[in-house]
């Protein structure tokens, strides 16, 4: 039997090789928490300047998303971590401008912080499942000396078992 090949392939791939379009954005680990916490500042403090607090919510989910899609793979390590906090932190600094007082501020912070809480763990939950889709494992150390702890605790569970046989 013989066989052809389409003209263009070569042998052996099984598909077409997906790349990202020409003038396509990518974010670092680092630009994609900044404008997490820009979009969670913004739409705070536009849910503080108009009363519609689910605003914010929604957007905080939207943005979550959006900058776990365009940021590059070997920047999603910080993005997996950062929602809760970057909502924290642009919570703060929204009741910080616009609150009269201290008192207020303070509860302007807890309270959206324990009205959102379903809301942070969708969004954080959306950035986990979109960064597991986009090839992110978090399967390596992220300290390298702890990389052969689990090796150091074979070695002392074996010097353990060691001293009782010798009992």
């Amino acid at each position: 039997m013989t066989q052809t090949r389409a003209p263009g392939r070569t042998t052996g791939t099984q598909g077409p090789i997906r790349l990202p379009p020409r003038g396509s954005v990518t974010l670092t680990g680092r630009g994609a928490v900044v404008a997490l916490f820009a979009a969670s500042f913004l739409s705070l403090l536009i849910a503080a300047w108009t009363g519609w607090n689910v605003f914010a919510d929604v957007m905080f989910v939207m943005s979550c998303g959006v900058v776990t899609c365009y940021t590059r793979v070997s920047g999603l390590r910080a993005v997996v971590v950062c929602p809760p906090l970057a909502f924290f932190a642009g919570s703060v600094l929204a009741q910080v401008i616009t609150a009269p007082d201290t008192f207020s501020a303070a509860t302007g912070i807890l309270i959206p912080l324990g009205s959102s809480a379903l809301w942070l763990f969708t969004g954080t939950a959306l950035v986990v499942a979109i960064a597991l889709g986009r090839g992110y494992r978090p399967g390596r150390p992220g300290i390298p000396q702890l990389g052969n702890l689990r090796e150091a605790l074979k070695d002392t569970w074996l010097s353990r078992s060691e001293r009782i046989r010798r009992r």
